[in-house]
């Protein structure tokens, strides 16, 4: 049955009318026209469609729409700020550490909520963090220094 279900994107207030049971990463890739976010599996195993749900990382492909009425949803282009890359986007580009690039926008919003709590995570707490994250192009090890390298960039800019 379709309804209107409102929520925040990216900070914004969107209205989208549809099937309540429609999975998020479709409302958001069909109807609000934001394609970061990947289908992979479909199954909660890859974390290509990753979201943050009122800072939390989430998994958007089995998440349906009607559950983030009243939410805060930010998907990875909701990341970058005042026009510019966040660190995580920008260390990534200066690590190389996208091959593909299909996982990168789940892998970039959990990093994302990982330095929101802990702005210095140790290697083992980024590695837990990005764990639900599969990736086939083997880019693990530039994807943790990345994340340590915009960790020590967010840790600067907060002096």
């Amino acid at each position: 049955m379709t309804e209107k279900y409102g929520f925040a994107v990216n900070g914004r207030p969107v209205s989208v009318e549809c099937d309540g049971t429609a999975p998020l990463l479709s409302v958001l890739r069909e109807y609000l026209g934001l394609r970061g976010s990947k289908f992979g599996c479909g199954t909660e195993q890859c974390g290509a469609c990753m979201v943050l749900i009122d800072g939390k990382p989430e998994y958007s492909c089995s998440r349906e729409v009607s559950t983030v009425a009243g939410r805060d949803v930010t998907t990875v282009e909701g990341l970058a700020k005042d026009g510019g890359l966040h660190p995580l986007q920008q260390a990534l580009l200066d690590e190389q550490a996208g091959q593909c690039g299909y996982c990168l926008s789940g892998i970039l919003v959990s990093a994302a909520a990982l330095l929101e709590k802990n702005p210095k995570p140790s290697r083992a707490e980024i590695i837990a963090a990005l764990d639900p994250h599969l990736c086939r192009c083997g880019i693990h090890n530039r994807v943790i220094r990345a994340v340590q390298k915009a960790g020590a960039a967010l840790a600067e800019t907060a002096r």
